[in-house]
């Protein structure tokens, strides 16, 4: 994806000489947001388990975390354009912390609502990093080096999301599971020290995350960094009349919306997919085709930037949205193994739709207008959020295998966007870099 250098600094090697150990600090910032985005797919099940919900009560956990990424993201760009990258990134980090601390009291009184509650704040937090830290990382060294450091910066992203997979697996997924019945059977007070013992397990966990967060708020606060700007004000009303008018940008917003809602609906619901299509399925062991998931996102890439080398990426896109939306269907149509191979190969088609939509729907844009711009596509990951809650609504009224149609139908809306990137094409502006 494309961000500007707008490098205050009179000369790029000076930057090169004190930028160093932000850089550091700035790209471990993928790895944390990673984990806290996939840490969530392991929360659904848990808390599923915890408080006895349905797929649709379950699938909230998502909902109120994309809810705090869409309310937050502008807020997020009008801070760091006030004050400076810095400061919004240690407020995020701060953020961040405070919703990891939160799940402590949330455990304490087994309450599913405060959880929800400390989710929010935790992405409210990751709004201010991911608005922040991307073109950031662009003026953090010389500009002819900037797309080598984003592309360097993202793959730390799934690094982080496949630590999270790790982490929920082994200190938070306790193995014990029973069924309906079982519980049915329990003296009340067994039942409900199962149920509190499953939600004091995410304590730990959390309260640790938040102590390397805030350490490292700590340390972005007292590590100098080069003067660097955020940039004029994005915001201006001609930015929001041309990107109303670019009919590119608008589908490319709508694109990631769909995209985002069936990237995390299909990781979201793994688990529960597998374990309905092979009931006996250990929670631990269904956990690992989430973990295999990732592994293929992250592998997916650098095959897929390999692959921009020699196809366009309106093109690239569209095989891949189109191979999705078939995976997807096979999971419909066969639920159990096949289905559950189908989904795990999908995040290997999923790992350059973001970024790929992202520098389409910005391509052609001035300045002003890719700021907000940006803004907005970040906005879109409220996708995440809906369409989780769709998925959930059909898994409980007509089963989980036909919940998989709603990311069918978001894999054909980014088809469709591909097929109009392809068709209208730009001028892409000389910095303008796919990533």
């Amino acid at each position: 994806m494309h961000y500007s250098s707008e490098s205050a600094t009179p000369a790029s090697a000076s930057l090169t000489r004190t930028a160093l150990a932000p850089l550091v600090l700035i790209v471990s910032l993928f790895f944390l947001w990673g984990m806290a985005n996939n840490l969530n797919d392991i929360l659904i099940k848990q808390f599923k388990k915890a408080f006895e919900l349905s797929d649709l009560q379950a699938g909230l956990v998502q909902s109120a975390f994309y809810l705090g990424y869409f309310v937050f993201a502008i807020p997020a760009a009008m801070f760091m354009r006030r004050y400076s990258y810095k400061a919004a990134v240690v407020l995020g980090l701060l953020l961040y912390a405070a919703g990891a601390f939160l799940f402590y009291p949330a455990a304490q009184v087994h309450t599913y609502w405060l959880f929800l509650l400390a989710l929010f704040v935790i992405a409210s937090g990751l709004a201010f990093l991911e608005t922040t830290a991307n073109p950031l990382v662009t003026v953090l060294g010389p500009a002819e080096g900037a797309a080598r450091r984003l592309n360097l910066a993202q793959a730390f992203n799934p690094l982080g999301s496949i630590t999270g997979i790790l982490v929920g697996q082994h200190f938070i997924l306790s193995g014990v599971e029973h069924t309906p019945q079982e519980l049915a059977a329990m003296a009340p007070a067994a039942r409900e020290a199962f149920f509190a013992t499953e939600s004091l397990a995410v304590q730990t966990p959390y309260l640790i995350i938040g102590a390397v967060v805030l350490l490292w708020a700590l340390l972005i606060g007292l590590t100098r960094f080069p003067a660097t700007r955020a940039g004029g004000d994005g915001a201006r009303a001609g930015g929001f009349g041309q990107l109303r008018r670019n009919g590119r940008f608008v589908f490319a917003v709508i694109a990631q919306f769909f995209y985002v809602g069936a990237q995390v609906g299909i990781w979201s619901y793994l688990i529960r997919y597998l374990q309905d299509g092979v009931p006996g399925t250990p929670e631990k062991t269904a956990a690992d085709f989430l973990t295999l998931s990732l592994v293929l996102f992250m592998a997916g890439r650098f095959i897929g930037t390999a692959l921009l080398r020699f196809l366009a990426p309106a093109r690239l896109l569209g095989v891949f949205a189109l191979l999705n939306l078939l995976l997807c269907a096979v999971a419909v149509a066969l639920p159990g193994w096949i289905g559950l191979y189908a989904l795990v190969a999908s995040s290997l088609f999923m790992s350059v739709m973001f970024p790929t939509i992202f520098a389409l729907g910005l391509d052609g844009l001035d300045d002003d207008a890719r700021k907000l711009g940006a803004s907005l596509i970040v906005m879109a990951i409220i996708g995440g959020a809906a369409l989780t809650a769709v998925m959930g609504a059909v898994s409980d009224h007509a089963g989980i295998h036909w919940a998989l149609a709603v990311p069918a139908i978001g894999f054909a809306v980014i088809l469709g966007f591909a097929l109009h990137a392809a068709r209208n094409r730009v001028a892409p502006l000389p910095s303008t870099r796919g990533a």
